[in-house]
């Protein structure tokens, strides 16, 4: 066991000064995945920053018809919430798919965001790992890689995000809110994910020493009508191979507007802005939603055993348009 300081705040401003004041000091929520990667020995924290009962918990409706969602909002309470479940249905389907619900009763919404790579090279800290030790090598590409990215790689690290949540809310354009000594800053979801490039180490462009104090779903009457599934090597408890939140609106037979993000093949949340802007003004027909997953697929580059992923997505795009524009694949 490594030697580490506990500290709970009683407010955001003294939880910001206390990550200030110590290189190495981690927050603290639910702790389903800081806890676990102290446990390898891949995170060693100098202090945790225990938040849990920070007023950040509250789930509401925005005044311009969105909803905000505290970020030590439990991922159980964050489910249920009839907001949520009314206005944004993706968004309850992917966090019920995302864990058992023991581990939803404890895990929180914002550190759903800053969960790390379930990667094997990445969770064994005998082994070389750019995201965990920049310089080292990624092993990963000439190794075990057959559910590691095949969109939004680099070189340097083909890691995938392994967010359910994180899904839909690049499928709708959330907002992630935080603070740091610096003061407020609202970061769209687009932005908060970055491409690993040559600084595999760096998941998010949180501001050093920032916490999550909320996420912002903004208004969208197409949300309310979507949906998100998930493909996995089992059938419960597992991370996905591929997974998909997506909302149409179809009128007169042409799809009107469309939202597409994918889950587990890229680094981030894969918004499929491709795939959307080849079916706006489009008929709604399987042969559409086919081109427009090809449309979208064409930047993939699988490794040697990761390229099942293309046709399963290509699949999953397909019949997942099909079910909402009730169209038979």
């Amino acid at each position: 066991m490594r030697e580490f300081a506990y500290r709970v705040p009683d407010s955001v401003d003294a939880a910001i000064a206390l990550l200030a004041d110590r290189d190495g000091a981690r927050i603290l929520a639910g702790g389903t995945n800081l806890v676990d990667l102290m446990k390898l020995d891949v995170e060693r924290p100098t202090a945790l920053v225990d938040i849990a009962d920070l007023p950040l918990e509250e789930i509401a409706a925005t005044d311009d018809g969105g909803v905000r969602i505290g970020a030590t909002a439990r991922n159980s309470d964050l489910a249920a919430h009839p907001l949520v479940r009314e206005r944004y249905p993706a968004v309850t389907q992917a966090v019920v798919a995302g864990a058992s619900g023991q581990l939803r009763n404890q895990a929180t919404a914002g550190g759903n965001l800053l969960q790390r790579t379930r990667c094997v090279y990445f969770t064994d800290a005998t082994k070389p790992c750019n995201k965990r030790d920049p310089g080292s090598g990624c092993p990963a590409r000439d190794g075990e890689h057959h559910n590691l990215a095949v969109l939004g790689a680099s070189d340097h690290c083909v890691a995938t995000n392994p967010s359910d949540f994180a899904v839909p809310l690049a499928a709708f354009d959330a907002v992630v809110h935080a603070r740091s000594r610096d003061g407020d800053h609202a970061i769209p979801i687009a932005d908060f994910f970055r491409s690993p490039g040559d600084q595999p180490q760096r998941d998010t462009t949180l501001p050093p020493g920032a916490l999550i104090t909320a996420i912002t779903l903004p208004p969208s009457p197409l949300a309310a009508g979507s949906t998100y599934r998930k493909v996995r090597e089992r059938a419960s408890y597992a991370f996905a191979i591929g997974s998909i939140a997506a909302a149409v609106d179809v009128r007169d037979g042409i799809v009107r507007d469309v939202r597409i993000a994918l889950g587990a093949v890229a680094p981030m949340p894969w918004r499929a802005r491709a795939a959307e802007q080849a079916l706006v003004g489009r008929p709604a027909t399987v042969d559409s939603f086919r081109t427009a997953a090809h449309a979208e697929l064409d930047a993939a580059r699988p490794l040697r055993d990761n390229a099942f992923k293309i046709p399963l997505v290509r699949n999953l795009i397909v019949r997942t348009l099909a079910e909402l524009s009730g169209v038979d694949a």
